[in-house]
C-alpha cells in the first residue's frame, strides 16, 4: 500500500503497514475466512481509494484513472479465478493426503492396542509400575484412535461423503454412559459429575452421540480448570433431548465463539494458573460433534462467562 504526499507524488508509506497487513491477515485466518475473500478485501479497499483520489484530480485525468480503474478490476477477476482454482485443488490434496494418513495409522495403532490388552489380561504381569505402564499405553493409544477416527470423519465431510448417521429407536442415555466411562478411563484425576432427568428415548444414532458427548466431555476436561468438576447433564424435554457439558475455568474470548466450531482451529486462550490450555487436539472434535447433531436435525451452541463457565449445549429433537 502507499500514501499521497505532495502534489502527484507517491511514496511508500512506512514498514508499521506491513505488520499491521501481516497481523490483519492472521486475525482473518482465526476468523474463518478464506484466501478469495481476503483478496476480495484489498480489492474494495483499492477500489476505494482510486475513487477518492478520482475526486481530488483534474477532470483531464479521469479517463487514465478510469481505465486504470477498469484494467485493475480485470486483472482482480483473473486473480479471483486463479485463486480458487488453487485453493480448491490444495483442499482436495491435503484432503486426500489426511484421509490416506488417518487409514494408514491405523494399522500400527491398533498393534499397539492388542498388545496392550494382552498385556493387561491376569498373570502376564507382576509389579505396579508395569500395570501403570500398560494403563498408560492404553490410554495413549485410545486417544491416539480418538484423533484419527476425528481426522477420518473430517476428510469424509471435505471430500463430500458426509458422516453417516444411522437413526433407530433408543435411550440417549447408553451414550452418555458409555462417553462418560471412556473420560474416565482415560482422564482417572478428574473429576466428573453427571446427571440424567426425564425421558431419554427417541430416535438417534447411539454410537454417534457418545461420539459427540466424547469429543465435549474431553475439550471440557483440556480446557476446565483443574481441580474444579465437569458437568455433564442430560435431561428430557417434550419433544427434545438437551444434553450439557460444563466446565470452569477461563472463558472462551468473545471474538472466537463464532469460529470455535471451524475445523482445525485452534482459538488461543489467555495464560492462566486456573488451568491447563495446551492443546492436544487436532481442532476437529467440535466440528465433527456440530455435524453430527446437525445431522439428527438438531443444534449444538456454546455459552461462556467468568462466572457461568464454558457450556455446550445439544439439543436433540426426538424424531424426525
Amino acid at each position: 500500500m502507499r500514501s499521497r504526499s505532495g502534489a502527484g507524488i507517491i511514496r511508500p508509506l512506512p514498514c508499521a503497514s506491513s505488520r499491521a497487513a501481516a497481523a490483519h491477515g492472521a486475525l482473518w485466518h482465526l476468523s474463518g475466512f478464506n484466501l478469495l475473500q481476503l483478496g476480495l478485501e484489498y480489492r474494495a479497499l483499492r477500489a476505494s481509494v482510486i475513487k477518492l483520489w478520482r475526486a481530488h484530480l483534474s477532470k483531464e485525468h479521469h479517463g487514465a484513472l478510469d481505465d486504470l480503474a477498469r484494467f485493475n478490476a480485470s486483472v482482480d477477476r483473473a486473480l479471483a479465478e486463479s485463486i480458487a482454482s488453487y485453493s480448491d485443488e490444495l483442499a482436495r490434496s491435503r484432503d486426500t493426503f489426511l484421509a490416506i494418513l488417518g487409514h494408514d495409522l491405523r494399522t500400527p495403532l491398533g498393534a499397539v492396542s492388542l498388545s496392550g490388552a494382552y498385556l493387561s489380561r491376569e498373570g502376564m504381569l507382576g509389579g505396579e509400575q508395569q500395570l501403570k505402564a500398560v494403563a498408560r499405553i492404553q490410554r495413549g493409544a485410545a486417544r491416539m484412535d480418538a484423533m484419527i477416527r476425528d481426522l477420518l470423519e473430517y476428510t469424509r465431510t471435505r471430500l463430500g461423503r458426509g458422516i453417516p448417521i444411522a437413526l433407530q429407536a433408543c435411550s440417549i442415555a447408553s451414550a452418555c454412559e458409555a462417553a462418560l466411562d471412556e473420560m474416565k478411563a482415560a482422564h482417572p484425576d478428574h473429576v466428573f459429575r453427571f446427571e440424567m432427568s426425564g425421558n431419554l428415548s427417541g430416535t438417534f444414532d447411539s454410537a454417534r452421540l457418545q461420539q459427540v458427548f466424547s469429543n465435549l466431555l474431553n475439550n471440557a476436561v483440556q480446557h476446565g480448570a483443574k481441580g474444579l468438576p465437569v458437568i455433564f447433564e442430560a435431561h428430557g424435554g417434550p419433544d427434545a433431548v438437551s444434553v450439557r457439558v460444563k466446565n470452569y475455568g477461563c472463558p472462551i474470548p468473545a471474538d472466537a465463539l463464532q469460529v470455535i466450531f471451524n475445523p482445525l482451529v485452534q482459538v488461543p486462550f489467555p495464560a492462566s494458573g486456573a488451568g491447563d490450555r495446551r492443546s492436544t487436539s487436532l481442532g476437529l472434535g467440535l466440528f465433527i460433534a456440530r455435524t453430527i447433531v446437525a445431522g439428527h436435525g438438531g443444534t449444538l451452541e456454546v455459552e461462556s462467562s467468568e462466572q457461568g463457565g464454558t457450556v455446550f449445549t445439544a439439543r436433540l429433537p426426538r424424531g424426525r
